[in-house]
């Protein structure tokens, strides 16, 4: 019989995967990461809750939430899961409201966000209007809700947005490209509005990671990730939570309104294309 391939680390080598952070780093904390309960998310939320914090996961879907939630919860960590669709202000609100019920809230990583690959040509209003809406607006929302509480409390904040690296343009992904570069620009802004009230708010840009969302791409996509950076691999998901430690602990104290990227050097040398590379550019170098 044949299985699909699984990708990214289990919930085992997420308990275990060494990290160059100590324990008690977040000891205290509270971190809310929104698309906890899996992919990319889902190990941003084992490395915070390692790390001393108690951490909130939102996302869709409760069923999924529920399990990541379980799973940390058997390795002693400190979580809750909190169903949210970031799109619905709405429910944005009553997730920051059940944080603020049982305490405050020290670090926002926006890490929820989809997209499809699909030549720009034939994406439908539908689907880009929804990938705006997921990766662009409802990160502002989290962003805002989070940022205002803050400031209501005249207490610190910082906040990671997950984002891509758009500076070469994203083949394959227009929809999501737009959205992330947006969130870059939104975030350079409100990190200068928002100094004077101690909010730090900067981004996180992945290249070519390997988790559970791989399995939405084909075999010589996945293939071609490989090719994307002149260290000629993927990264795994600890290499994006560790960054988000870095910004949010000490070490990032003097640091807002940038963006740290993590993708093994691609933007300085590969070509990433979401969709099988178009014969007309193979062979034409980099």
């Amino acid at each position: 019989m044949n299985t699909a391939p699984t990708f990214g680390f289990t919930d085992a080598e997420l308990a275990t995967h060494p990290t160059v952070y100590r324990s008690d780093l977040f000891k205290g904390q509270t971190v809310a990461v929104s698309g906890g309960g899996s992919g990319i998310g889902k190990g941003i939320a084992w490395l915070f809750g390692r790390l001393g914090a108690h951490v909130f996961i939102c996302g869709r879907d409760a069923e999924k939430l529920n399990a990541a939630a379980a799973a940390m919860t058997a390795a002693g960590l400190s979580v809750e899961a909190i169903a949210c669709n970031i799109r619905n202000t709405d429910e944005v609100e009553a997730f920051f409201d059940k944080i603020y019920a049982r305490g405050t809230l020290d670090v926002l990583i926006n890490n929820a966000g989809g997209q499809y690959p699909q030549a720009a040509i034939d994406i439908k209003p539908k689907g880009f209007n929804a990938v705006i809406d997921t990766n662009l607006n409802g990160t502002w929302w989290m962003m805002q809700a989070a940022a205002r509480r803050w400031r209501d409390a005249a207490r610190p904040g910082s906040i990671v947005n997950i984002v891509a690296v758009v500076e070469r343009g994203m083949p394959g992904v227009a929809h999501t490209c737009a959205a992330r570069a947006a969130v870059v620009g939104l975030t350079r802004t409100v990190a200068i509005e928002w100094a004077p009230l101690n909010i730090r708010a900067n981004c996180l840009a992945p290249g070519a990671i390997e988790s559970t969302g791989f399995a939405h791409y084909t075999d010589e996509a996945r293939e071609a990730f490989k090719r994307s950076n002149p260290m000629m691999r993927v990264g795994d998901v600890f290499d994006v939570a560790e960054g988000c430690v870095y910004l949010t602990s000490p070490s990032g104290k003097f640091i807002t309104g940038d963006v740290l990227t993590i993708d093994g050097g691609g933007r300085h040398w590969g070509q990433f294309w979401a969709f099988p590379e178009p014969d007309y550019f193979k062979g034409s170098g980099r």
